[in-house]
């Protein structure tokens, strides 16, 4: 066996979706799995409080807000870029940030298309009632994806999970 590197692969982007104040885990995660397909990260913030409102001919994307949240939503983008800085400081992997508009689970879905993402990062949600509860009515990104598009998706956990003994959120 030798220690020569790995021949270039032609893998599409590792992406990893993220919210700002998640779990360092996923986009640790992300640029590991990044870095053994030889790929690029790509870090996807997802602006829920914007959705396209129609798409040009040429791929121009033209949105409205449902919320005059122009700064919050720029201020979690750059939480966001920030913590990616701070992660992944001297990690070789190459990355960006991305951001992307409407449902988060069609928004990735159709990020990943766009660049033909190799595989999707995404991660469970905090545990608690209200988390519990939003998942309940929006439902799971992590899920949705799996079930809408064929590449693969990892599922980061985010928080301690629960012991064989414990009673799950839902099951309360």
């Amino acid at each position: 066996m030798t220690d020569s590197p790995l021949p270039h692969t032609a893998s599409g982007p590792v992406i990893a979706g993220v919210v700002p104040g998640q779990s360092p885990r996923v986009v640790r995660e992300a640029a590991r799995y990044a870095a053994l397909a030889q790929a690029e990260l790509v870090i996807a913030y997802v602006d829920t409080t914007r959705f396209v409102a129609f798409e040009d001919p040429d791929g121009y994307v033209h949105s409205s807000t449902v919320d005059v949240a122009g700064a919050a939503a720029q201020a979690a983008l750059d939480e966001v870029q920030r913590a990616a800085t701070e992660i992944l400081a001297g990690d070789p992997t190459p990355w960006r940030v991305r951001p992307v508009i409407g449902d988060p689970a069609l928004a990735l879905i159709g990020l990943a298309d766009e660049l033909g993402a190799s595989l999707l990062v995404v991660g469970t949600r905090k545990r608690g009632l209200g988390e519990s509860l939003r998942e309940f009515l929006t439902g799971s990104v992590a899920a949705r994806l799996t079930h809408r598009q064929n590449r693969p998706v990892l599922v980061v956990p985010v928080s301690e999970a629960a012991g064989p003994e414990e009673q799950l959120p839902w099951e309360s």
